[in-house]
């Protein structure tokens, strides 16, 4: 155990209690454990635990003085970078705080060795972290890429960077520490052919991915439907499945194999917004009625700039069929909005233009009805049908002409 000297105008002017807790504390100082004394360990911590706290404040001052510097470039290029590397910042203090503990302590052999390694270790890490990190910064310099793939497939390739940096980081980290990469690497190799065979959905979701991303079948922001999968906005196209948001705004997580073995329809990729309808009115409408209204409608819609006009769309307003308790024609015309909202205010404003169109026709809208015939007492006036006109005898002639067999060179008596 070490001897204790007190200071000279200590030991001459103070009293002799204090003297005995100098002394005291100066023994257990200078104790320790595990090869260290209780004073190096102690201000070690204390070295580390400033660290700790001065390391969110260093991380801003650095970020700071770096885009107080930047902000005059037009590029985001450098804003993205110290967004980037603001989080790994904060470790430069600790890792500095745990040098200089090791420096203060007088630590050899095995312990110096694994310590010295610990800290090689952490470095490495938040290097390797730090450019995985910086790799979002990228994204930038991709823009023209991602007009040329799509956000999704960009978004992959960040992703598949930043796995491979995370993974060369942990190989620094074991090649530090003596472990051969190369037999791991044969051994993960028999590995992943085991949990491949059992992963084989895990794959089959993978590749369907980036066949969905290749073919640009859909990319996040678009309306999709798959029959008996999911309708609504793609949000997210992830490894193995895709997030699509429905439009009561609950997530759906799809894999991507159902998405890419289902016929996917892309409404957001619809050049034109269609309307189709039909509008049945009632059978006491005139003929001259009739076209009167198809007529006017057909106008309405040439007229209105909204509608998109033959030979870009069809525009149809016939009269289609004779129903049951209705004549009924069929409207069928394309918006040049594909806005749903947008869409259905000029639904709404068409509709109240057929109505006003209807009404000032004279005739009204048919509705289901059955009509009952109650028989008559007396018998009804037989009346005689008008005699045929001259284009029925002519279509009569040529039936009769078609029916009647004829034998190997006979010719029409006409010829």
């Amino acid at each position: 155990m070490a001897i204790i000297t007190l200071p000279t105008w200590f030991d001459d002017n103070a009293p002799q209690w204090a003297k005995d807790t100098v002394i005291y504390i100066g023994t257990i100082w200078n104790q320790g454990a595990y090869g260290l004394t209780y004073g190096e360990i102690f201000t070690s911590v204390v070295i580390v635990l400033i660290a700790l706290l001065v390391r969110g404040l260093f991380a801003r001052i650095v970020a700071t003085t770096v885009m107080r510097l930047t902000s005059g470039t037009k590029t985001r290029l450098d804003d993205a970078l110290v967004d980037s590397v603001s989080t790994p910042l904060k470790l430069v203090p600790v890792i500095i705080g745990i040098y200089i503990a090791l420096q203060v302590t007088d630590i050899s052999g095995d312990a110096e060795i694994y310590v010295t390694r610990i800290l090689r270790s952490i470095i490495t890490l938040v290097v390797f972290w730090t450019l995985a990190r910086a790799v979002n910064a990228f994204e930038f310099i991709l823009g023209n890429l991602r007009d040329a793939l799509s956000s999704a497939a960009v978004d992959w390739m960040v992703k598949a960077l930043q796995i491979i940096l995370v993974i060369l980081g942990l190989g620094a980290v074991a090649d530090q520490w003596g472990i051969q990469i190369a037999p791991l690497l044969a051994g993960l190799g028999v590995l992943g052919i085991a949990v491949g065979l059992g992963a084989q959905d895990l794959f089959k979701n993978l590749i369907s991915g980036i066949l969905i991303i290749t073919e640009k079948r859909f990319v996040p922001g678009e309306w999709i439907r798959a029959d008996g999968v999911v309708e609504g906005t793609v949000e997210k196209i992830n490894f193995r499945s895709t997030l699509v948001r429905r439009f009561d705004k609950s997530p759906v997580y799809v894999p991507n194999s159902a998405l890419s073995d289902a016929a996917v329809t892309n409404f957001s990729r619809m050049t034109y917004r269609r309307i189709k309808w039909v509008v049945g009115v009632e059978y006491r409408t005139t003929v001259d009625q009739l076209k009167y209204i198809r007529d006017e409608i057909e106008a309405w819609l040439w007229n209105d700039p909204r509608f998109a006009k033959p030979p870009e769309a069809a525009l149809f307003v016939r009269i289609d069929s004779l129903n049951a308790s209705s004549i009924d024609y069929l409207i069928y015309a394309f918006t040049y909005t594909k806005d749903w909202g947008e869409w259905l205010e000029i639904k709404e404003e068409f509709a109240v233009a057929v109505m006003d169109i209807i009404a000032r026709a004279g005739t009204d809208f048919a509705f289901p009805s059955q009509t009952v015939y109650l028989q008559q007492t007396d018998p009804p006036e037989i009346m005689a049908p008008p005699a045929r006109s001259e284009s029925t005898e002519r279509a009569r002639r040529a039936i009769e002409n078609t029916r009647q067999p004829r034998g190997i060179g006979e010719v029409d008596k006409d010829n």
